[in-house]
């Protein structure tokens, strides 16, 4: 028995590939294991090489494998761009349709079942998938009854036929696989689970439901990829809560909406990806001025320009920070697991009102769209604070209402529209005290300051994910976003090679919480910050706040891949054996 095993299935878009991971990992997240699934895929509707790599373990996994137990192939190109990553003990399996040749350089085993064949003799070739997760099990010696409620949950409304087809086709390739096995059957049984009911969802769906449990009830969104489920999540789930979705015609109107329902007391949000961001920057620095809060999601892809849709990167980091043109106080929360998606999210609508700026969650494709267990979420940690937001009746004065008075923490009375004596100018250019527009120089400091000032009273609970177990450190890794997992699982192989190595993982990016990582960075020989991107944006603003430039080195990884854990290991353990520290 195995305690651990990674499989692959790959082929062309378009041919049921993501409901083949899906079906396989829903049923085995209900016998109590913990997943990660990770899904490369192209930027296109239909066609173009696809797989879906899924981590199946007995403990808690934040990461793809290194290597490859199964592979499932629907076409030749699917073994040609994959099997590299078969151990000498891997197996594949095979569509007879395309009549697959095994690589003379793979050790792995390759099985050739009929999955069209058999599908189509059933009704439809469509259930080739089913087939192709009844030979998984075979090798797996998985129960196929554990797929029962799955398939009837996905195919019950289409009518009791298709549900008995489904499992008839699931049935029909457990059964085939396991002729051809023989006494291999069961060959790479997984250990038994511990049964407990835990989440299974991408980090999209923690960020659209931390938003519903934060009370927002209206986004303005235009569909990008690697966001849109983020939309489409809340198009379901707002209207019966009263709230309402609207798709808009480009990104400006979607920010700017966003906006105007947050001035009208409505808590909005907006989420999208880098070139989405970019065309948003000048309402972002309209939130800035007039202190009405905005949520944004920053959901990272390759770049520049339309660049990798569908592939990982982390190089929007200055851009939410220094994108827009002036200076206005902003908050950058960036999630690291999709538990820390859920909650981020909902604190990020408490931080907006509270200190009316724009708060940007930063998230990136590997978080977003990678799909893993999760814990039972916590409502009753989520809080709902409105800040300075006024209730109840104003006390009646002669002038405007002085909606940006300067205020000792910089943070200035808010009130919504049409509320009694609550009458003040709203505008994008600098203004007084009651919004009215005015060049003076002297308000134009005052103001400035007072703006500039809001954020320095920021207290977020969580700014760096520590794991710090030495006082003294040969090496310190600092990441952010999805990286934390493969940074935890390179680590226990680094202290096995009798390295001593602390973990930083930077939550609030802005304003950087230096005070946090310092004591790390000074007690640490040396410090390796991993990212996805190719001018080591994180570690750049990590030497820019806290210093020591010569100890702080790059591992960069920019091809649209996530890191492996063996990457991390190996540059890390180079960097020890060269002498750097």
């Amino acid at each position: 028995m195995i305690k651990q095993l990674s499989w692959k299935v790959g082929g062309q878009q378009g041919e049921g590939i993501e409901s083949t991971g899906e079906i396989f990992c829903i049923a085995l997240n209900r016998l109590g294991y913990y997943l990660y699934g990770y899904r490369h895929f192209s930027s296109r509707i239909k066609g173009g090489h696809t797989n879906n790599k899924i981590r199946v373990s007995t403990t808690q996994i934040r990461s793809i494998s290194d290597d490859l137990d199964i592979l499932v192939a629907f076409d030749q190109e699917t073994i040609d761009v994959n099997y590299h990553e078969l151990h000498e003990r891997g197996i594949i399996i095979a569509d007879a349709k395309f009549k697959p040749e095994r690589p003379e350089d793979t050790k792995a085993v390759m099985y050739v079942v009929p999955f069209t064949e058999i599908a189509t003799e059933l009704g439809t070739s469509l259930m080739k998938n089913m087939v192709a997760v009844g030979a998984s099990c075979a090798v797996l010696g998985l129960d196929i009854n554990v797929f029962n409620e799955v398939v009837r949950e996905i195919f019950g409304r289409k009518g009791e036929q298709i549900v008995e087809k489904n499992m008839a086709a699931i049935q029909a390739g457990h059964d085939y696989l396991l002729q051809m096995l023989g006494d291999q059957s069961g060959a790479m049984e997984l250990e038994k689970a511990d049964g407990q009911k835990r989440l299974f969802m991408i980090g999209n769906d923690a960020i659209a439901l931390g938003a519903l449990a934060a009370g927002c009830r209206f986004m303005a969104a235009y569909p990008i990829t690697p966001a849109s489920e983020i939309m489409e999540y809340l198009i379901k789930k707002l209207p019966p809560l009263g709230g309402t979705v609207i798709q808009t015609e480009d990104e400006i109107a979607a920010a700017t909406m966003a906006i105007g329902a947050n001035y009208g007391g409505v808590r909005a949000m907006t989420a999208s990806a880098g070139p989405g961001l970019s065309l948003k920057m000048e309402s972002i620095g309209l939130s800035g001025i007039t202190e009405t809060p905005l949520v944004i999601v920053d959901t990272q892809r390759g770049g520049p320009s339309t660049g990798l849709p569908t592939k990982q990167e982390q190089s929007d980091l200055m851009q939410m920070i220094y994108g827009t043109h002036g200076e206005i106080p902003k908050i950058v929360i960036a999630p690291s697991t999709v538990e820390e998606a859920f909650y981020d999210t909902a604190e990020a609508f408490n931080l907006a009102e509270e200190f009316q700026c724009p708060v940007i969650v930063l998230s990136d494709l590997q978080l977003s769209l990678g799909k893993q267990t999760v814990q039972p979420l916590d409502y009753s940690k989520v809080e709902i604070r409105r800040g300075k937001l006024q209730s109840g009746e104003l006390a009646e004065t002669v002038d405007y209402f002085k909606r940006y008075e300067v205020t000792e923490d910089g943070i200035s009375p808010r009130v919504i529209p049409g509320m009694k004596h609550g009458i003040h100018h709203v505008t994008g250019v600098e203004h007084d005290e009651t919004g009215k527009p005015s060049e003076s120089a002297g308000n134009r400091k005052v103001q400035m300051e007072k703006r500039m000032r809001k954020i320095k009273g920021l207290a977020f609970k969580t700014p760096v994910y520590k794991d710090a177990k030495h006082a003294n450190a040969d090496l310190l890794i600092v990441g952010f976003n999805s990286t934390r997992g493969v940074i935890e699982e390179a680590m226990g192989r680094l202290e096995a090679d009798g390295l001593k190595v602390n973990h930083a993982h930077v939550r609030l990016i802005h304003p950087f919480p230096a005070a946090e990582i310092l004591p790390l960075v000074q007690s640490a020989k040396s410090v390796m910050v991993i990212e996805h991107n190719a001018t080591g944006q994180l570690a750049n603003i990590l030497k820019m706040n806290v210093g020591h430039v010569d100890k702080i080195k790059s591992l960069l990884k920019y091809d649209g891949n996530p890191f492996l854990p063996h990457e991390i290991h190996t540059q890390c353990k180079e960097l020890f054996s060269y002498g750097h520290i």
